[in-house]
């Protein structure tokens, strides 16, 4: 998880920058919308990845590379989602291209202008690979900062083959020697720029790893570094839903209950964790929800989706707005929906309590806006004797 890493910061590298290739067809995919641009629970995909790279404080620059034709598609994206440190740039022909051109804005002016600070190492990765963590970004980070370049790898899944020209078996390769390119990969910026300055127009056209450029053009010998099994590349249809299932599983992982500190209110809490205890990972705190709380903000700052808030007030919607504020303030609602039950509890006085049609509108109303900022309210009122 990134959440343990988040002030990790790599040693005297003043700035890193990420580029984004984002300009592929989809074609694989099938259907008119390129894959970078198709939805996942309502939200473009080239949108998770770039917020994954937001939330890395170390990242200044982050370099978005589209087709023409997709500039307009993309600049609505980062409107739309509040995507801050976010440079869009024209592609070319082919990946290779759309790369070069990426890096250009740190060194050529007809494509920044002022040109962005040059960093001193630069990520690339793939607008189609949404699950990148901060660990990973930064091991192959730190290895391009030693050995000048670096890529993550995984095992290879299947045995690859060679045909001859007849169509039959000609050799195989050992699996066990071989492993799989994948993404992300790191180098000094002068090297894989000083790489495409070189780089022949087959390889512009035809290539596809920029690890091979780095070797062929300014002999480095990349550094892997195996990477997790989530870095996989959304290329078919399958994959979108598989994309789709990952997310909405990592919604449903945990759950952090939150209760006033009067100990009748708290009591409820530690029931509701002992019984949810078993089916999720809970955590349960008592503050006073009239207070900005750090440990509540620590939690904010987390990667937990959900939230359930228990008190005993008639009128809770106040303490709601508070928490949706410190939600919004978080960032976390920018990557994923975020679910918040109310639960009002009439158990510290001895009178019950109703909730009248001008309040239930100011609720719905309230809950209605907030949907909005992709934080989902909701409000139960227990009524018990």
């Amino acid at each position: 998880s990134s959440s343990g890493r988040r002030d990790a910061r790599p040693a005297a590298i003043t700035p890193v920058a990420a580029v984004l290739p984002a300009g592929g067809s989809g074609e694989r995919l099938g259907g008119a919308t390129p894959k970078q641009f198709c939805a996942l629970q309502g939200r473009p995909l080239v949108s998770y990845t770039v917020r994954a790279m937001e939330r890395i404080s170390w990242i200044s620059s982050i370099i978005v590379v589209v087709s023409p034709e997709n500039v307009e598609t993309m600049k609505s994206i980062i409107e739309k989602y509040g995507h801050k440190r976010v440079t869009l740039v024209k592609g070319g022909i082919t990946r290779h291209r759309s790369i070069f051109n990426g890096l250009k804005v740190f060194a050529e002016n007809e494509f920044s202008n002022p040109l962005l600070q040059k960093p001193e190492v630069v990520i690339i990765h793939d607008a189609v690979r949404p699950f990148v963590e901060e660990d990973i970004l930064l091991k192959v980070v730190m290895a391009a900062k030693e050995h000048g370049a670096a890529g993550a790898i995984r095992p290879l899944v299947s045995t690859v083959i060679a045909s001859g020209a007849d169509g039959c078996l000609d050799h195989s390769l050992e699996r066990a020697r071989y492993r799989a390119s994948e993404m992300p990969q790191a180098f000094l910026f002068d090297i894989i720029y000083g790489a495409y300055q070189q780089c022949s127009d087959y390889d512009l056209d035809y290539g596809t790893e920029c690890l091979h450029l780095a070797l062929k053009y300014c002999k480095t010998n990349a550094k892997l570094v195996e990477g997790p099994a989530d870095l996989w590349k959304v290329t078919y249809k399958r994959d979108l839903y598989a994309a789709e299932s990952i997310i909405k599983d990592n919604l449903s992982q945990q759950v952090c209950v939150i209760t006033d500190v009067k100990e009748a209110v708290a009591q409820v809490g530690f029931v509701l964790h002992e019984s949810l205890k078993s089916q999720i990972e809970v955590e349960t705190i008592s503050i006073f929800l009239s207070r900005n709380d750090s440990h509540l903000e620590n939690i904010f700052s987390g990667q937990c989706y959900n939230f359930v808030c228990v008190n005993d007030k008639k009128c809770a919607i106040q303490e709601t707005q508070q928490l949706v504020d410190m939600l919004e303030k978080s960032n976390i609602p920018l990557l994923y929906p975020v679910v918040l039950i109310s639960v009002q509890l009439p158990i510290s006085e001895n009178t019950s309590f109703s909730i009248g049609m001008e309040e239930l509108t100011r609720i719905k109303k309230f809950a209605r806006e907030v949907k909005k900022k992709n934080i989902l309210v909701y409000a139960l009122l227990i009524q018990y004797k």
